[in-house]
């Protein structure tokens, strides 16, 4: 999960590399983990439920 804040919109931004359109954001940089968590969740049950294959996580290095 990328957390970064966009002056443009006034919020953090959140994005997830692995997972497709999984995006969302927050007023707070708290609330942008929350969003961020429950995006990933929706994402996952979603991709479940239509037999989309879930990506494995990447590490950095």
């Amino acid at each position: 999960m990328i957390i970064q804040w966009s002056d443009e919109d006034q919020a953090y931004i959140v994005t997830v590399p692995e997972l497709p359109g999984c995006r969302t954001h927050g007023k707070t940089y708290e609330e942008a983990v929350q969003q961020g968590q429950d995006s990933i969740e929706s994402w996952i049950m979603a991709a479940l439920a239509d037999n989309y294959p879930i990506p494995p996580p990447k590490t950095f290095s």
